[in-house]
Formats: C-alpha cells, structure tokens, sequence
C-alpha cells in the first residue's frame, strides 16, 4: 500500500487502463491514450478482455459520450453543475483516459493571475542573462501544449474576467504568444482544456461570449433518482473508507440511505412523498457532501465509538452539512426534525441525537 494519501486517477487505475490500452481497436484521435469508445469504458464502467473495469461515473451515459466527443474535436469543454455533481472528478477521469495524465490542473481563484496561466520567468536566470526559454517557467497549461496533453482548469469562474480571457487565444489559435522573446508555444495534436464551472457560482466572474463559444458546455446534475444516489453515495463511502483504512461496517448501505433521504428532503423542498413542503437550507445538500458525512461518521465510529455506524455517529456531520448560517438554517432543520423526522420511527435514533446537539 502506497503512503501517499491520494494518487491520481491514471495511477490509482493503472490496471485497468492498461487492460484497456492493450484491448483497445478503435480509431484513437492523435495524442489520445484510448479510443473514444474505450475512454467511455473506462468512465461508465464494463470489460476489457478478462479485466472488469470500475465505473467511475453513475449516470447518464450519454454525458460522457458528448463529453469525450467534443475533446476529439477543437472545441474545449466546461463541465457545468451545482457543487458536489462529481465534475471535478469526472474532469480527472477524461483527462487520464484520454491522455494518459490528469496532473495538468490549475486551480483557479480570485488571486489567479495571467502568469499562472501563461508562464512566469526564473527572476535569478532572467537577471543573469535576460529572457530566454531556460528562464522561462511554464505553467501546466503551457506543458499541455507542448506535450498534447489534457489540462484542467477547476473553476473556471472564480477567476477574474480578464484573466479567462487569456485563454481566448489559446482556445481559438492553439497557441501561446511569449511576446518577451518574439515567439510563441503551438499546442501539438492531443491538447484541449477541460473546465469545471460551479452553477451556484456563475455570478462571480461570468464568462465573457467569446470565451463561452470557445466551450461546449456538459452540463452534470444532480442524480435525479434515490436509488442512483444512493448506489454512488456507497461505492464512493467504500472506496474512500479503504484509502482512509477505515472499517466499514454491514450497515453503511441501511445509514446511507437515511442520510440520502433527509438531504434529498431538503433539498428539494417537500418530502419524498411530496406531501409536505419544506424550507430549503442555504447549502446545496449535493451528493459529494452526503459522501463526506459518511466519511466522518465511520471515522467518528471508528475512533471514538465501538465501531458501529449509527445515528449518534453520524448526527455530528449531518447538521455540519446542513447549518451553514448558524440563524436561518438552524431553524429549518429544527422545523424539519419536529414536523418530519419526529413522526418516522425509523428516524426516531436520528431525530433523539440531532435534537440533542441542536
């Protein structure tokens, strides 16, 4: 077992990439690791010769088909969803499949400038003998350019307006002006741009419209059937529990149900059977949270309980998730434990130990 805590997604599922590569026939775009056909394999799930290969997206198929079909084209792509929807995992899985490589990530903010897009220079080197290509310092973006690789730009709106609009260049001419030496980077065959955008966010820093066209847009949602998010919210709880060498009890399946109940409740505002409408709390309740409230209880069960999962366990994290404004959010979810929670019987563990923290 690696100590690492986590390694990427083309590390992490070398053999199944490998089993992929070596079962591969389809026409594979210049640059591309796999066929787009086997790039899908990979993400949805299925077999290469004897080798089963994991899904790594439980959804709608054809998502990742126009996904992968628009980065075997010119276009860049901008993984579209309210947090929580997988994009930033669904962008590293594409860029493992298609190149072999999901490390070229630049991680945007409202202090991401043009340097940590383009390049930056080695001030010792710059000094000591002006500008040349040994000071210069490239970023990710200009490494997947000269390698024809994937780079990935996680959201893509929290990063000011004139600075996306450096990739307008990039996105339209392939290629990187470095005005300082008279030249420029050309992106070899095999490069494009996956972006992830946050739906909640999209007021921040708007794409401009050239930058926009410059995008096919895969828009992610959030899973629209229990049954679904409970089955993703499980195989990513076993996973995570296993990197983490946490034990996962018999009844992770039974408590992830529950907590992907209430946050669906709350979520959409009324509960499952649509008689009773609720107040939404001010989070997004998406399905990567539920997955972190898992991750803590069995961690709260592990360390400092008798190893069981239970509602006393997880009761600490599930009002984490939900509380984000300490007035406002308090008295939704005080509502719904005494209008919803406090009449299920099944629910009686879960409403006795949030009342108590509440």
């Amino acid at each position: 077992m690696t100590e690492k805590l986590r390694l990427p997604a083309e590390e992490t599922y070398r053999a199944e990439l490998d089993a992929l590569i070596a079962a591969d026939s389809g026409p594979k775009p210049a640059g591309w690791a796999l066929s787009p056909r086997a790039a899908v394999t990979y993400l949805m799930g299925g077999r290469a010769g004897e080798t089963e290969i994991s899904a790594k997206y439980l959804g709608n198929r054809r998502l990742i088909e126009t996904a992968i079909a628009t980065l075997a084209t010119d276009r860049a792509l901008l993984l579209l969803g309210v947090p929580g929807t997988a994009k930033s995992w669904v962008s590293e899985h594409l860029a493992a499949a298609v190149s072999g490589d999901s490390t070229r990530v630049i991680q945007c903010t409202a202090g991401t400038d043009e340097t940590q897009l383009r390049y930056s220079w080695n001030y010792a080197q710059l000094l000591a003998k002006g500008p040349s290509r040994d000071a210069l310092v490239p970023t990710p973006l200009f490494r997947a350019m000269e390698e024809g690789r994937i780079c990935r730009l996680e959201e893509l709106t929290r990063m000011g307006s004139d600075v996306q609009d450096t990739l307008i260049t990039v996105l339209s001419e392939k290629m990187l002006p470095i005005p300082e030496l008279n030249d420029a980077v050309y992106a070899t065959r095999g490069f494009n741009v996956i972006a992830t955008a946050n739906d909640r966010d999209r007021g921040v820093n708007e794409l401009s419209a050239a930058l926009k066209r410059r995008f096919n847009v895969v828009v992610l949602p959030l899973p629209d059937d229990i049954d679904e998010e409970i089955a993703i919210v499980a195989k990513r709880v076993g996973e995570m529990a296993g990197s983490l060498d946490l034990p996962a009890p018999k009844n992770v399946t039974e408590e992830v149900t529950r907590v992907v109940s209430i946050f669906r409740e709350l979520r959409a505002g009324q509960t499952l059977d649509g008689k009773t409408t609720l107040k939404s709390p001010s989070g997004t309740l998406s399905t990567a949270e539920a997955i972190a409230v898992m991750v803590g209880g069995l961690s709260q069960a592990a360390f400092f309980g008798d190893g069981a999962l239970s509602a006393e366990a997880l009761a600490p994290t599930v009002i984490g998730a939900i509380v984000k404004d300490p007035v406002q959010d308090r008295a939704i979810l005080e509502d719904y434990l005494e209008t919803v929670l406090k009449g299920r019987r099944a629910y009686a563990d879960y409403y006795g130990a949030m009342t108590e923290l509440l």
